[in-house]
């Protein structure tokens, strides 16, 4: 575009047909697997809770690994901090815990047509505060993740030269509000089952791309002992030029892997933070209920371990951009980091092909999640607090709306706040999905905890974790500078939201038995032991979901 980054018609045209391609089928998943109607949430918001092994592998993986993920994980690595290779270990730790408890969470779903895990937790503690609280957690994490997705589609379509430098805002980001406005549509008239069906695409691109990548450029640069050689002479060379700033604590060290003892600590922490929180987030739940049985669930945490296989390769190209010699601005900007290796080494029409895997990945991930947050708004605030009549259409139309919204108020998100603000505000996220831990997963174990004491743990850890994170600052930013802050009583940085939940359960532990040994009502649990191990054609599990299930 005038004014902007040269344009590649070759580039161009290959990423314009592969985008032709998932909106076609996006828009196609309707008729695929076709229900009688769309018209309710089973159907619309959960694909009719049929999805097998195999789509449930690519809708799942599709889910977790996004655009940022393609954009920011080498983005951290080429900008010199090893504690971003967090990434990897945390995606191997998350599938143990989720073989361990999503079963559990399908079959309560299953048996009592729970859509979202806000609804589980008004029935499990009879409260519909906590789900209120568990749903507006859920939105509130959510939207800045959808926002990312639209600043890594911006990263590729800046370095595309599809973004012009025009002064007029809509002009300059058109392809954007194309590209989106096609997401909505096509999520709005086929629900989940379009980023199911696209979800074949865009996994099958990622990892096309990733392994030529892996393979092909470094082959090109001399081979990985050299890339490694001088990645290591790169950060030693800053070290040294910056160690007054760095004994002061101006400066951060640079190295390949997170030796300091402090960089452990954030590092495991990171992880096992990362590890705990993913599976909190209502887009994760929508795909896992999504599934038409519990060996779906426990055959999918064994087989995901591949896509970390994916992210460690992904990684390492940062370190590879780096190597190249990639410019990514001045100021530097680490995110443009990885379409720019693609733009400089691959051949224009597999450059095409890099990009679409980008967008794409931010396509897939944008639509389950706003389908999730829609899901939570109608069932857990539209339904329970303001229209507790509505009919299963009515709840349908309801969320087809609300995902319209959640899209367009994520899109004026990343327009109008800088991208460095909307990347560091989504560290928050973590922060917050976090605390909804105990009132869904140690729920699904115990109901030895008293709801209001799960209130006030989430209360105190939501509270730490957003003053925390407030007063975190960092060169370019004075609040919500990054997701580490020193431990209480110590100068060892962690994760936030690992603090923020200890904090949470320990109050929960602390408030329960004194709330019981006071008698404050405890609420009536709707569900029992036998509702946890149901699986598909048990009986007495609720066939026609749609017409009997009343959140209570």
């Amino acid at each position: 575009m005038e004014g902007g980054r040269p344009v590649s018609a070759v580039a161009v045209s290959v990423f314009a047909f592969l985008f032709l391609l998932v909106t076609i089928l996006g828009f196609s998943a309707a008729r695929w697997r076709r229900a009688k109607s769309l018209d309710n949430l089973d159907e619309w918001g959960l694909g009719g809770r049929g999805f097998g092994t195999f789509v449930a592998w690519f809708l799942i993986g599709g889910d977790l690994y996004t655009a940022y993920t393609f954009i920011a994980v080498p983005a951290t690595l080429f900008a010199g901090a090893a504690v971003g290779f967090f990434a990897v270990p945390y995606t191997i730790l998350v599938y143990p815990i989720i073989f361990a408890f999503l079963p559990k969470l399908w079959s309560v779903s299953h048996k009592h047509g729970y859509v979202t895990p806000a609804d589980f937790v008004t029935g499990r503690y009879g409260s519909k505060s906590l789900g209120l609280v568990v749903a507006l957690t859920g939105l509130l994490a959510t939207m800045p993740y959808i926002a990312l997705q639209l600043v890594g589609m911006e990263v590729v379509l800046e370095v595309m030269g599809l973004q012009s430098d025009s002064s007029n805002w809509f002009i300059r980001d058109l392809p954007l509000f194309i590209a989106f406005a096609v997401l909505a549509a096509y999520t709005y008239s086929s629900g989940l089952r379009a980023p199911a069906l696209i979800a074949f695409v865009k996994d099958s691109l990622i990892y096309i791309v990733i392994i030529v990548a892996i393979v092909y450029i470094p082959s090109q640069i001399g081979g990985w002992a050299n890339i490694f050689d001088t990645v290591q002479a790169s950060f030693d060379t800053f070290n040294t030029e910056n160690a007054d700033a760095i004994a002061a604590g101006e400066a951060t060290p640079k190295a390949l892997f997170p030796t300091q003892a402090a960089g452990q600590w954030a590092y495991a922490s990171l992880a096992l933070g990362s590890a705990l929180a993913l599976f909190m987030y209502p887009h994760s739940i929508t795909g896992v209920l999504s599934t038409r049985s519990r060996n779906v669930i426990r055959r999918n945490a064994s087989l995901l371990p591949a896509y970390s296989f994916l992210l460690g390769l992904l990684a390492l190209l940062g370190f590879v951009a780096l190597a190249a010699g990639v410019m990514v601005g001045d100021p530097p900007n680490p995110q443009l980091a990885i379409p720019q290796l693609f733009e400089d080494q691959f051949p224009a029409w597999f450059a095409g092909v890099a990009y679409a895997a980008i967008i794409i990945g931010a396509l897939v991930p944008a639509a389950i999640m706003s389908i999730a947050a829609a899901n939570l708004w109608t069932r857990n605030i539209y339904k329970a607090y303001l229209k507790p009549e509505a009919t299963p259409e009515d709840e349908a139309k309801q969320a087809k709306i609300v995902s319209l919204i959640v899209k367009f108020g994520a899109l004026i998100f990343v327009l109008a706040l800088s991208k460095s603000y909307a990347i560091n505000l989504q560290l928050l996220g973590g922060v917050w999905i976090l605390q909804t831990l105990p009132a869904i997963v140690v729920g699904l174990y115990t109901r030895w905890f008293h709801r209001w004491a799960v209130m006030a743990g989430w209360a105190v850890g939501m509270a730490y974790g957003t003053i925390v994170a407030y007063g975190v600052s960092s060169p370019t930013q004075e609040h919500f500078g990054g997701p580490l802050a020193p431990f209480p009583g110590t100068e060892t940085p962690i994760y936030i939201a690992l603090t923020a939940f200890l904090l949470n359960i320990i109050v929960v532990v602390v408030l329960t038995p004194i709330l019981r040994a006071l008698k404050v009502p405890d609420g009536e649990d709707a569900t029992v032991a036998s509702d946890y191990t149901v699986d598909a054609g048990d009986e007495g599990v609720v066939d026609e979901l749609i017409s009997t299930t009343e959140v209570r």
